[in-house]
C-alpha cells in the first residue's frame, strides 16, 4: 500500500514555519498541526504568545497543540488553562515528567476533570501510558503522544509497545494515541498497522509523501543525477598529481 489518503490514521503537521503551516493548511491530507519550545526556538520565534495567535489565526479548523513550558506542577497548570483559552481547536501539551523525572499525572487528572483538551507528550513506557490513560477523563478529548521515533533509536523496536498502547487506552474511549517523532514516511504504515489513530510528520517528511508509489528504476536515476549535477556544479576534478 502506498497511498496515505487510503489509510485510517490521521496525518498531524509537526513544526514551527508560519509560511509552512499556511501552506499546509491548504493540503486536506493534514488533519492537525502540532509545535513544541524547540521547534519554534529553532524557526526563530521570540514571542510564545503572539506565534500562536497566528497559527490559531491560520487553523481554524482543525486541532492544534501548543506546549507548556513551566516546569512546576501549580505554574504549569496555570500555563495550562491559559493556552486552553486561546481556541476550542487547542490542546495542551504537558509532558510526562518534569525536568526532575516527577510525573505530572496527578495534573492531567485536575485538568482533564476541568474540561481542558490535552496532549500528554515525550512518553516513552508503558508504565507512563497506563499512568496517562488512569489520569484522563473519558468524556473529554485528549491526545497520548508515544515517542515512537525516539525508543526506535535506542535499539528497541516501537511496534509491540503501540499495538498494546492501543489496548491500553481502549478504557479512555476518546483519548486518542499519536506515534511521535517518525524518523521516515514508512512509520506512517507502521503506525497504522498498529493502531494508532494520529502520526505526527515534520514538514521535510511531509514533503516526501509525493515520493510514495515512485518508480524505484525512475528513482534510481534521478539519485545518480543529483550526485552527478552536484560534483559538476561544485566544480571537482581529479588531476593526477606529478
Amino acid at each position: 500500500m502506498t497511498d496515505v489518503s487510503t489509510l485510517r490514521i490521521k496525518i498531524f503537521a509537526d513544526g514551527a514555519n508560519l509560511s509552512d503551516i499556511r501552506n499546509l493548511s491548504k493540503n486536506p491530507l493534514i488533519k492537525g498541526f502540532t509545535t513544541n519550545p524547540t521547534l519554534m526556538r529553532r524557526a526563530g520565534v521570540e514571542n510564545y504568545v503572539t506565534f500562536a495567535r497566528q497559527v490559531l489565526e491560520i487553523i481554524t479548523d482543525r486541532p492544534v497543540s501548543f506546549e507548556v513550558f513551566a516546569d512546576d506542577p501549580e505554574a504549569m497548570k496555570r500555563q495550562a488553562r491559559e493556552i486552553s483559552s486561546w481556541g476550542d481547536n487547542v490542546n495542551v501539551k504537558i509532558p510526562i515528567t518534569n525536568t526532575r523525572g516527577e510525573s505530572m499525572a496527578p495534573i492531567f487528572k485536575s485538568l482533564s476533570n476541568d474540561g481542558v483538551k490535552l496532549n500528554i507528550t515525550a512518553i516513552m513506557t508503558l508504565e507512563q501510558i497506563r499512568a496517562t490513560a488512569g489520569s484522563l477523563n473519558t468524556d473529554v478529548p485528549s491526545i497520548v503522544s508515544v515517542f515512537a521515533g525516539r525508543i526506535a533509536d535506542t535499539g528497541r523496536d516501537p511496534v509491540p509497545m503501540m499495538r498494546e498502547a492501543v489496548d491500553i487506552l481502549s478504557t479512555t474511549p476518546r483519548a486518542e494515541l499519536l506515534w511521535a517523532s517518525p524518523r521516515e514516511v514508512m512509520n506512517v504504515f507502521h503506525a497504522d498497522h498498529c493502531g494508532a489513530h494520529i502520526i505526527t510528520l515534520t514538514h521535510d517528511l511531509i514533503a516526501k509523501i509525493a515520493v510514495l508509489g515512485k518508480s524505484l528504476d525512475q528513482f534510481s536515476l534521478e539519485t545518480v543525477q543529483m550526485f552527478h549535477r552536484d560534483a559538476d556544479a561544485a566544480g571537482y576534478s581529479i588531476n593526477r598529481q606529478p
